[in-house]
């Protein structure tokens, strides 16, 4: 991977960058271009030949492989100085006499130094990658154009090297200030090259390089071109991975290749604006291209496809790029680069459209779910489950204003009056925004399950076990909304409302399972019955009781408060009632010899079988012949009820 351990500052300005144009003619007035005496003209020949041509890469063997910037500062300083003089003096001799013999050792002598700066900013290039790290240049600030970085390319030849570092600053660690001398280095080439009327020469070793270390960059963060053919066969699940992957390298490859490529060369080409944009166009737009190929491909693909389940990478893939959105927009900005902004807001439009098309997928298929596969004990269907899971992820991006910026773009179009008294939007304390687009919509897909969950109530041949089932698949929707981030976007009086259903689901279930048993007991008001009409009523109570026990105990109730809550309101509704006819009755029919087998249910112990309930394992066994009853365990006991 690239490397991204050290940091460093530079300036993006500088003291030559209105040398925009390298042509002599249409340079502004400068120091460069102030009065030149002949005598000044003569000094700066006889400087520049005797320093250029030292370091001519054609002349000298040791010159081609030796450093000049790396062997002396201080020499390097003096060759820029020459290189600069010989200018003034070239443009002196135009001046005087554009024939002069002088002229043409100027010329000579300038295509020596150009030849030799080449070479020095070739060699800074490729041996310094870990001081022009892009971590180092989008890790920190710009500086000054008159920093202390830069002063020691000014020509004062008192101070010596120890001088510049220390004007580098002394709070700045070693390996920040060999980073700062590296770019300066290559600024004040770039400058004087690009001020002589040679910037083509100069960028084509800073284009050849830079492109080279971005591509690899890229390579080592994983992002690869992805033939389109090859990526509409691939298997979701390798997709998936590919996505997460590249969330984490887009993050890196923006913020710290690319954002520090572009301020890199913004500092060394600072010259001139116009070399700068199409270098760093040549180094960066093929790249920027291929980084963003694979969330444009995605988002095409699912356009097609509309897998709901999906819909979650989606949505990481958009949050991710609109994170990035202010950088790329900031390092892309050039119109050369256009293309590169216009492939991401395409695929942000592509990935929007993606998002809500999942989300009508999702509400058609709860329309659709045509599964008969109903629990026999009236537990959480799997419908349930998997819609309530879906949902509670969905919330979760509200957070993040991701779903809520989509669904403001497509409101519901459905009539919202049903809503209106089933739920009321309210304000997110926690994040002060008001986020009624997406909690309507996520109200709106609840109260459509909900409705198909009626539906598969109604699959149920006893109408008890029907309210056993809402009540459990109730309860989980409550359950999870309370857990989730959907409690915020539903809000408290939608809890509310969908408790009081739940308990009228209960009630109702009550009714319908007991009621038979409780109507098996003479009404208080009921004149005394004789012991014959009380031995009846003993065998009503005693088989009405049978059969909804052993109807009953097979059913589950998933909550366990919610299933002790319904065993309690059972209890005492039943148990009183038996109790006061059994004290009133039972002292009549004692001299009955059958009198075990006409009262097999004791007040007592009522109670105890009533907390075998709701566990999915029946508990009584019998027949419809009659038979004597074992009590003698209350969680498991054996009766066979007395046949009219």
């Amino acid at each position: 991977m690239v490397k991204m351990a050290k940091s460093v500052t530079f300036s993006t300005s500088s003291s030559a960058s209105n040398l925009s144009s390298p042509s002599f003619a249409s340079l502004p007035a400068s120091p460069l271009n102030q009065p030149f005496s002949q005598s000044m003209m003569e000094e700066a020949l006889e400087s520049a030949e005797s320093i250029i041509k030292k370091w001519d890469p054609k002349a000298q063997s040791y010159t081609k492989i030796i450093s000049l910037f790396r062997h002396s500062r201080k020499q390097a300083k003096e060759f820029i100085r020459c290189v600069r003089d010989l200018r003034r003096a070239m443009h002196f001799l135009v001046s005087q006499d554009s024939k002069s013999d002088k002229l043409v050792l100027a010329q000579s002598l300038m295509q020596i130094g150009m030849s030799t700066l080449e070479k020095e900013f070739f060699q800074i290039l490729s041996s310094n990658r870990d001081h022009l790290d892009p971590d180092s240049a989008s890790g920190q600030s710009t500086i000054s154009s008159n920093s202390e970085f830069e002063v020691y390319m000014e020509y004062d030849e008192d101070e010596d090297d120890d001088d510049e570092l220390k004007k580098a600053g002394e709070s700045i660690s070693q390996v920040e200030k060999a980073s700062a001398m590296v770019m300066s280095d290559l600024k004040v080439i770039a400058e004087t090259m690009i001020s002589c009327g040679y910037g083509k020469e100069c960028i084509k070793s800073y284009k050849l390089i830079r492109k080279s270390i971005v591509d690899e960059g890229l390579h080592l963060l994983g992002i690869e071109k992805v033939k389109t053919s090859h990526f509409h066969k691939m298997d979701w699940g390798v997709l998936e991975h590919m996505i997460k992957n590249w969330i984490k390298a887009a993050k890196i490859g923006v913020t710290t290749l690319f954002k520090g490529e572009k301020l890199l060369c913004d500092h060394v080409f600072s010259a001139s604006l116009t070399i700068g944009q199409s270098c760093f166009n040549q180094i960066a737009k093929e790249a920027g291209l291929n980084l963003f190929m694979l969330p444009e491909l995605v988002a095409y693909k699912e356009k097609k496809q509309h897998h709901h389940e999906r819909i979650f990478k989606l949505m990481d893939l958009y949050a991710a790029i609109s994170d990035l959105w202010p950088d790329i927009e900031m390092i892309f900005s050039f119109d050369s680069l256009a293309s590169v902004k216009t492939l991401v807001l395409s695929t942000l439009k592509k990935l929007k459209d993606s998002i809500h098309t999942c989300l009508k997928e999702f509400e058609k298929m709860i329309h659709k779910d045509s599964s008969k596969e109903l629990s026999p004990e009236g537990g959480v269907h799997k419908l349930t489950r998997t819609t309530m899971s879906f949902l509670s992820l969905l919330s979760e991006y509200s957070r993040v204003h991701v779903l809520s910026e989509i669904l403001t773009e497509h409101p519901l179009k459905t009539n919202t009056r049903l809503l209106e008294s089933y739920f009321t939007a309210p304000i997110l304390e926690d994040e002060h925004v008001n986020n009624h687009a997406c909690s309507v919509h996520l109200a709106w897909l609840i109260l459509v399950f909900l409705c198909k969950l009626d539906t598969k109530a109604e699959s149920y041949n006893d109408v008890s076990l029907s309210y056993i089932f809402l009540v459990n698949n109730m309860q989980f929707v409550a359950d999870t909304v309370r857990s989730s981030h959907l409690k915020n976007l539903l809000g408290d009086d939608w809890l509310t409302k969908h408790e009081a259903k739940l308990k009228s689901y209960a009630e109702k279930y009550e009714k319908t399972a007991w009621a038979n048993v409780l109507v098996s007991l003479p009404a208080k008001t009921s004149a005394k019955l004789s012991p014959v009409e009380a031995t009846t009523c003993f065998k009503r109570f005693h088989a009405a009781f049978a059969g909804a026990y052993l109807k009953q105990s097979s059913c589950v109730i998933v909550d366990a408060k919610l299933r002790d809550e319904l065993k309690v309101s059972i209890v005492k509704k039943l148990v009183p009632e038996y109790r006061e006819f059994y004290v009133k009755y039972l002292p009549m029919l004692r001299q009955d010899r059958n009198i075990e087998m006409l009262v097999s249910f004791k007040p007592d112990n009522l109670e105890n079988y009533l907390s075998d309930l709701f566990h999915g394992t029946p508990m009584l066994s019998g027949s419809s012949h009659s038979a004597s009853a074992s009590l003698s365990s209350p969680s498991c006991f054996s009766i066979r009820c007395v046949k009219h």
